[in-house]
């Protein structure tokens, strides 16, 4: 077809696109970043009352676990109560460990030695401390933690008892300056249950560890 001299084609104008977001992008970004914000918030929730259950649930075990603990306090103090109370003219004079005949406890910065003598199985007593009937030989060594210790004297014989009832107590000898920390915290725990238990207790250790016998 010919096209007519001057014939200018007309102009074809495309229609506006249609945007595909109808608001500002930077304002979509702010509202995704607000709502990502409270979905968290949201989903932490569930996580913050997973966390307070945890915790009562702590708190009920150590409540129960100290309620135990009480009632064993308790029925080893009805038991030694069958021991009669100490005279101090019974071990007050006694300046060596190996001497002692009670109960006897070395405190370290975590356990406690509990050293017991023996009694002697032969009424006569003859040879006592000799060759052929050694005292150490009937002296015994337990290593325990503080919170077995009711358990452990209450289930002793009357007679290692001889002073009646009252144990020696000694922080461990030539600890360091770190650990002597560690020993006055786990002596005023050992102090603490003794006590509870009526026990008498008879300190051999005084300043820095110093004997006091």
């Amino acid at each position: 077809m010919l096209l007519a001299v001057g014939y200018q084609p007309p102009v074809i104008r495309s229609s506006p696109v249609t945007r595909r977001y109808p608001y500002p992008l930077h304002l979509l970004l702010c509202c995704a970043v607000l709502l990502g914000a409270a979905g968290c918030s949201r989903g932490s929730a569930p996580g913050g009352a997973d966390s307070a259950s945890a915790k009562a649930v702590r708190a009920h075990a150590a409540a129960q676990a100290r309620k135990a603990e009480q009632a064993e306090e308790e029925a080893a103090r009805m038991e030694l109560d069958q021991i009669p109370p100490p005279s101090k003219n019974s071990y007050l004079p006694v300046h060596t460990r190996d001497a002692y005949a009670n109960p006897y406890v070395i405190v370290h910065p975590e356990t406690v030695s509990l050293m017991v003598m023996l009694p002697d199985l032969n009424p006569h007593g003859f040879g006592t401390g000799g060759m052929l009937r050694p005292t150490a030989a009937r002296r015994k060594q337990f290593e325990l933690v503080p919170g077995r210790l009711p358990d452990a004297l209450s289930s002793l014989p009357p007679e290692v008892w001889p002073y009646g009832r009252v144990v020696g107590v000694e922080e461990q000898p030539a600890a360091t300056p770190e650990a002597r920390v560690e020993i006055r915290r786990n002596e005023e725990t050992t102090l603490r249950i003794l006590n509870n238990l009526g026990v008498v207790v008879d300190e051999w250790s005084g300043a820095k560890g110093s004997l006091l016998h």
